[in-house]
């Protein structure tokens, strides 16, 4: 099978590593096609896959309207090139309506409920949804799978993920060293217009209480002013999961990075709210709307998150008041860890068998809905 995989943002490129090499493995042709956003293809580079650039991220509105005809024109002459049997990607508007233009069924993977516009764009093109089985907002039924996993255990599990100890020279600090991890977003993707994380006077503040139980690191997305400069994480992005994974702590805006936290077994304070139409923070926590984050959260107590800074803070310093946090930690994620499937797996199977795999779930989903309605008489 011919398969064209669209890459879009950093994250995708580990949520998509281990399938694409499964695929390969298993003698497949897969071709990627690649946007030039952040370190997207750095990491590609350092994996040593091939790929093909459709286009670049563009920061304003108008800019993000250009890109969207400039990046379908380039992933059209790639496709068209390639010939893929099937498109498959994750939420990507470019992916879903090239694969329409050439009549090519397209499955799009997804787990972000507010990415409104981005939905808005793609859904309409995928032949497939496939979510978390937790995803909350409703989807068409007839194209829609989901599967009891989260994305980030494609690249996190033990199974794939093995953390380097090297990175603790890289900080010039030892196993025994307690660290923090803070990570500050730029707020510039379209389902985060009107969320906010960290006031520029809370932050100084939030180091010097943290500081008192460890070295603190700020990895950030936006520029940081001369005072916070000295705290900027000395790594390469690429070993940032097996510093998350050493970390005493993650406290931060970005919830991608609060989730891989919780999954490595570190304790993950997550802080987003939401602003009013007239620019007040509402006592909103964003994560009750999304299904991942809600049930690390609720359910298995492997994470926090919080609008109020203030509030967040007094947790993430009750966690490192607690000599045990880390253990207990990697105690509730074996749980996860058992409940949950094998997501490279589920991922390389229903890609490599489709269409089948896609009418052998629909058919189990019947069946199961069959019973329970005979169970209730």
């Amino acid at each position: 099978m011919r398969i064209l995989v669209g890459i879009e943002h950093p994250k995708r490129v580990h949520v998509w590593k281990n399938p694409i090499k499964k695929l390969i493995e298993r003698g497949h042709e897969v071709k990627i096609a690649a946007r030039d956003k952040d370190i997207t293809l750095k990491l590609l580079n350092l994996l040593g896959f091939n790929y093909e650039i459709y286009g670049k991220n563009y920061i304003r509105l108008f800019g993000k309207a250009y890109g969207l005809i400039e990046s379908n024109l380039k992933l059209l002459k790639i496709a068209r090139d390639f010939d893929p049997d099937l498109f498959v990607g994750k939420g990507s508007a470019y992916m879903g309506q090239v694969s329409r233009m050439l009549s090519k069924p397209y499955i799009c993977f997804s787990d972000t409920e507010h990415a409104k516009l981005a939905n808005l764009l793609t859904y309409p093109f995928a032949d497939v949804i496939c979510t978390p089985s937790c995803f909350k907002k409703r989807i068409n039924p007839s194209k829609h799978i989901t599967y009891n996993g989260y994305e980030e255990l494609a690249y996190l599990h033990p199974k794939y993920f093995k953390p380097d100890p090297s990175v603790l020279n890289d900080l010039g600090l030892s196993k025994n060293d307690k660290f923090i991890i803070m990570r500050l977003i730029s707020w510039g993707a379209a389902h985060d217009i009107r969320s906010r994380g960290f006031s520029k006077d809370f932050l100084e503040k939030a180091i010097k209480s943290l500081e008192k139980y460890g070295h603190v690191f700020i990895t950030s997305e936006r520029k940081l002013n001369k005072n916070l400069e000295k705290y900027k994480i000395p790594i390469a992005p690429e070993k940032l999961h097996s510093a998350l994974y050493y970390a005493s702590l993650y406290f931060g805006e970005g919830g991608t990075t609060a989730t891989e936290s919780a999954l490595l077994g570190t304790p993950s304070v997550h802080v987003e709210g939401i602003l009013t139409r007239s620019g007040e923070l509402k006592d909103v926590i964003q994560a009750q709307n999304i299904g991942v984050r809600d049930e690390l959260v609720n359910k298995y107590r492997l994470s926090y998150t919080f609008a109020d800074q203030y509030l967040a803070l007094n947790k993430a310093l009750e966690i490192l008041d607690d000599n045990n946090a880390k253990r207990k930690q990697k105690e509730k994620l074996k749980k996860v860890l058992e409940e949950k499937i094998d997501v490279t797996a589920f991922m390389t199977d229903f890609i490599e068998r489709y269409p089948e795999s896609f009418y052998d779930y629909m058919s189990k989903r019947e069946i199961e809905k069959e019973f329970k309605e005979n169970s209730k008489i």
